[in-house]
């Protein structure tokens, strides 16, 4: 004879353990997608160039992730990047208004051209910090909207 309980109670343990059997840790299995605004470009010429890093040491003058240089035709430009793993993160980029392919500075090194970091991050007497620019990917994305002034 069956017992409808115990019945029950087996149905629901052999329900549970397919749930969990199938349940996989999405963050470490799925890449995340970052979806980035740059507003606020002055002049619609040019280009961004945008170096995405994945540690401190990066950020502050290694190789970034990946590098794209984006036409300028507007007062803003949109890009998705995509095939992230999951972790922090930060964007550096620049308007290269004059084409010439490189960050312009005056004789002291102060860039003369606009220039930002994820999370608006502030440049004081400096290139903005890590801790301050730096985000969080997870295998749902993230997003971020960067001023470039």
């Amino acid at each position: 004879m069956f017992n409808r309980s115990k019945t029950a109670a087996l149905a629901a343990c052999l329900l549970t353990a397919i749930a969990v059997v199938n349940v996989r840790p999405a963050a470490a299995q799925e890449a995340g997608e970052v979806s980035v605004t740059f507003s606020g470009l002055r002049n619609p010429t040019g280009a961004l160039f945008v170096g995405l890093y994945d540690s401190e040491t990066a950020f502050a003058g290694g190789k970034p992730v990946s590098g794209y240089q984006l036409p300028v035709s507007g007062d803003s430009v949109a890009q998705s990047i995509k095939g992230l793993k999951p972790g922090r993160y930060a964007i550096k980029v620049y308007h290269d208004v004059n084409g010439d392919g490189r960050m312009n500075t005056n004789a002291f090194g102060i860039p003369l051209e606009p220039y930002a970091a994820s999370n608006n991050a502030p440049a004081t007497m400096g290139p903005p910090a890590w801790a301050d620019a730096a985000f969080e990917v997870t295998a749902e994305g993230a997003s971020q909207t960067i001023s470039i002034d």
